[in-house]
């Protein structure tokens, strides 16, 4: 009787004991579960704002900037997109998010990037950072498992000023909105040469990179691209430059980017401005750097003004001389300054304070 009982004492201990190994286990797996959850959803959470720029990193996943604090991967990575430019280094999308919000995401392809993280992502910290009324912000940025690289910025669905251009929309013809996008992309530019202990380098500045806002305030986009690229692609990346006309002369001998060539870009985008003129054109000649300076110096220099005023920059809405005139002294002074920017040597070319102070001085007196 007495084994009969000891036995029964012994299956009851062995069961609970199993019972209990068995609960503490669906205990454990519970409290797992939860806690990988519930991480999820803080990734996905557009409150989660706390998540630093090194953790990001090494998750390979989406930093966020001022102005995408509510974007995650998701939505980026969710939101069906439309090709609206290529490049030798990536590609750009206009995406339609669930929220209405419409974003301009440019992929960079992963063979054209720098490889070592550190540099890159001291980068992507740098562009970050730079906020102008006249730049358009950098507002995230995606590095994917793959290499595959997306920055995030704000769509503009006035598109770029080469459009604006090209297409001989009446405010093109305008002095008025001439100065103020020239004023504004000065000023863009002004900031990145000076607001820093170290100058950014545009590296890339032509019409089609500026996009227009309202009241043609402008944008200035790309800016430090150039700093993401391989030396390979950032090579590719000027000779575009040199076939669309905005490579600055030096840069045939030299690799580097500097504030002259930007300056030099510059002169370009004005003189594209002044006489809506392509920068480089059909009948020029191969041996031409660049066909739009000659064709605006021979202009002034032989007093041929109608070179200028092909768009009427002179004349106002009725086709008339009116009080939106500008007299041809202004736009002479105009171009001179635009001439300046061009000059093949980088030593002559005038710097962007200079630039801001004479294109005030021009302003005061139109």
């Amino acid at each position: 009787m007495e084994k009969t009982h000891m036995i029964i004492l012994i299956v009851a201990l062995s069961s609970s004991f199993v019972l209990f190994v068995i609960l503490f286990l669906i205990c454990v797996c519970r409290r797992k579960v939860p806690a990988g959850n519930e991480s999820w959803d803080k990734e996905a959470n557009p409150e989660f704002k706390e998540i630093g720029v090194e953790e990001m990193d090494m998750k390979g996943d989406y930093i966020r900037f001022e102005g995408g604090e509510d974007l995650t991967c998701f939505d980026i990575l969710d939101a069906p997109g439309e090709v609206i430019g290529k490049s030798s280094y990536g590609t750009l999308y206009r995406a339609n998010l669930l929220s209405d919000l419409v974003l301009l995401l440019r992929f960079l392809r992963p063979a054209c990037t720098i490889e070592k993280v550190q540099d890159l992502m001291h980068v992507v910290q740098l562009l970050g950072s730079v906020r102008h009324p006249n730049l358009v912000p950098l507002c995230g940025f995606y590095s994917g498992s793959r290499g595959e690289k997306l920055m995030v910025h704000p769509f503009y669905r006035r598109g770029n000023l080469a459009q604006f251009i090209r297409d001989e929309n009446d405010g093109s013809h305008k002095w008025e909105i001439i100065y103020r996008i020239s004023m504004g992309i000065v000023k863009g530019l002004d900031y990145l040469h000076t607001s820093a202990q170290k100058p950014i380098i545009h590296g890339n500045l032509k019409s089609k990179n500026i996009f227009l806002g309202r009241n043609h305030q402008p944008f200035v986009s790309d800016f430090g691209i150039h700093l993401l690229l391989n030396p390979a692609a950032s090579q590719e990346m000027l000779e575009d430059a040199n076939v669309e006309g905005y490579k600055a002369p030096e840069l045939t001998k030299t690799k580097d980017s500097s504030t002259a060539t930007d300056i030099y870009s510059l002169g370009v985008i004005l003189l594209e401005l002044i006489t809506g003129k392509e920068p480089i054109s059909g009948k020029a000649n191969p041996n031409q750097d660049l066909y739009l300076p000659t064709l605006i110096r021979n202009a002034i220099l032989e007093h041929r003004m109608s070179a200028l005023y092909h768009h009427d920059v002179l004349r106002d809405d009725n086709g008339g001389s009116g009080s939106s005139c500008v007299s041809e002294d202004i736009v002479i002074k105009f171009v001179k300054l635009a001439l300046a920017c061009c000059s093949p040597s980088p030593s002559h070319r005038p710097d962007i304070k200079q630039i801001c102070k004479k294109l005030e001085e021009i302003g005061r007196k139109s």
